[in-house]
């Protein structure tokens, strides 16, 4: 009965290992069977897709370069001209996502006063500078603040946030300069004719 056994066992085990081989030749890859038949290609295989798939994948790229070329050479700046009161050149600019207006158009050799209103909380727009004028200047949340320059030549002098990924500009156009004195007698000449309207 040993023997019986014995050789039940090896037969069995033998069944199960030519099971297993079996198994693991068919699951071997067409060219590790047979290397010597097999030719390697460096060529890339050509997968196919639907043409509306190649459409769309083109429209949206194609999409996505027009307005990046839109965004960064075509859009045009939000301009405004600075207003003058009492010999200062003043605008409010709101902070919120970048500058708006992102352009201000002031006169040379009078004084600028730029009030930053802060809306955005990003930690990029927390400080300006104008490189031109050696001025970087805080922006605290929600609260308006000054920054005053005169500047001397007419230009364009730009604006940034701390990180430089937000810019602005200042615009300076050598058009008809008021001095101080002149913006005082038109302000006093345009009191005198509404007072004398009513």
């Amino acid at each position: 009965m040993n023997k019986i056994a014995i050789i039940g066992s090896v037969a069995s085990l033998g069944l199960v290992f030519g099971i297993a081989s079996n198994k693991a030749v068919a699951q071997m890859p067409h060219e590790q069977m047979q290397p010597s038949q097999t030719k390697q290609t460096s060529q890339f295989r050509r997968i196919e897709q639907p043409l509306w798939a190649k459409a769309a994948v083109t429209t949206g790229g194609l999409g996505l370069i027009g307005l990046e070329l839109w965004w960064f050479l075509l859009s045009k700046p939000k301009s405004q001209k600075a207003q003058s009161k009492q010999g200062v050149q003043e605008v409010t600019i709101t902070v919120d996502g970048g500058y708006e207006p992102s352009q201000v158009v002031v006169n040379p050799a009078q004084r600028v006063r730029l009030n930053f209103y802060r809306k955005d909380p990003s930690s990029c727009l927390e400080e300006v500078r104008f490189p031109d004028f050696h001025i970087a200047q805080q922006l605290p949340l929600n609260q308006v603040t000054p920054i005053e320059f005169t500047p001397k030549q007419p230009g364009t002098y730009t604006f940034t946030c701390g990180m430089n990924m937000f810019r602005g500009e200042v615009k300076v156009e050598a058009g008809q300069v008021q001095s101080p004195k002149e913006d005082e007698i038109m302000a006093d000449t345009q009191a005198t004719m509404t007072t004398r309207r009513n």
